[in-house]
């Protein structure tokens, strides 16, 4: 765990948000020290900060010592040179377990995934993370999408409790994005974050950015970090010939392929990872490992990408 608080260090991020994702070895075992790889690399190159264990990390399949144990090693990994974020979901109870364990391996802030399943109310959903909130130390950044839809009252709410730092927004509704934000900044005034969560993010951060918010997750940074860093400095130049000459040659053809199967925003990034020469393994089930003609695409489309950037140079 690192002293400044999370909000400060990523203020101006300098790289795009890394997640990791979560290697296995023979028999489908954690492989800790290929994950321990895949971070220091990931820190390396340039990310602004680490999210363990999270939606790319298949929090969803990982046993809680399996969690705990991968926290741990991304906070080793990047050694306070970058802040360490820990998923932490399902009722709120295991919320708070998680919470307890990415707190215990050094965490410097926890992602808020949506409960399990339910369809909660507003009233419902603000008790659970203000709950999640005041059982940790960790700040806690909220991540809205699919059953945990917030109105912009509800995350007003949410930026007045003490603890929850954020929003990370993974719904895509700009309007109510847009609504989200100039409600916070007139009723609750501060240092909220809000991050772009959407799948291969760089597709709709050219909005985002408009409505200014600047964090985002890049999936496309666990194999691809130099394209990944290409984008988002091109962005924060206002290099549009840049921004639009990756989106069009590499990121628009991503994004379609990664739709060609349920899933694929994570089994085909692991690919992409063995393509690029380490073997973190498959995905657990209930994923399944992307189809041999798409891994064979995304190995062309790799290439292309790095050859936008020779291009640029």
């Amino acid at each position: 765990m690192t002293p400044a608080p999370l909000s400060e260090r990523l203020s101006d991020p300098r790289g795009p948000l890394f997640f990791p994702v979560t290697a296995y070895g023979q028999g489908g075992s954690l492989d800790l020290d290929v994950y321990r790889t895949h971070v220091s690399r990931g820190v390396a190159a340039g990310a602004a900060a680490v999210f363990a264990c999270c939606g790319t990390g298949e929090f969803h399949a990982l046993l809680p010592e399996e969690f705990e144990a991968c926290v741990r090693v991304a906070v080793e990994a990047a050694g306070g040179r970058v802040p360490v974020v820990a998923g932490a979901g399902y009722g709120t109870a295991l919320a708070v377990r998680y919470a307890h364990l990415a707190e215990a391996a050094g965490a410097d802030g926890l992602l808020a995934m949506p409960p399990y399943l339910v369809l909660a109310g507003q009233e419902g959903l603000l008790r659970h993370y203000r709950e999640v909130a005041a059982a940790t130390a960790l700040p806690v950044v909220v991540y809205q999408r699919d059953n945990a839809v917030f109105t912009p009252r509800t995350v007003v709410e949410l930026a007045r409790t003490e603890g929850i730092t954020g929003l990370k927004d993974g719904l895509g509704d700009l309007d109510l994005m847009q609504r989200i934000i100039s409600a916070v900044r007139t009723e609750a005034p501060g240092d909220f974050l809000y991050f772009n969560g959407l799948p291969t993010a760089e597709q709709t951060q050219l909005a985002y950015h408009a409505l200014g918010v600047t964090l985002y997750s890049s999936a496309v940074f666990c194999f691809a970090p130099e394209i990944a860093l290409a984008y988002h400095r091109a962005l924060s130049l206002g290099d549009t010939a840049t921004v639009r000459r990756l989106l069009d040659g590499f990121y628009r053809p991503f994004v379609e392929l990664r739709d060609q199967g349920r899933g694929y925003a994570v089994s085909l990034v692991k690919a992409g990872v063995r393509l690029r020469g380490l073997d973190v393994g498959e995905v657990r089930p209930p994923l399944h490992e992307p189809a041999e003609q798409h891994v064979k695409q995304l190995a062309q489309l790799i290439e292309r990408g790095y050859a936008l950037l020779e291009e640029d140079a």
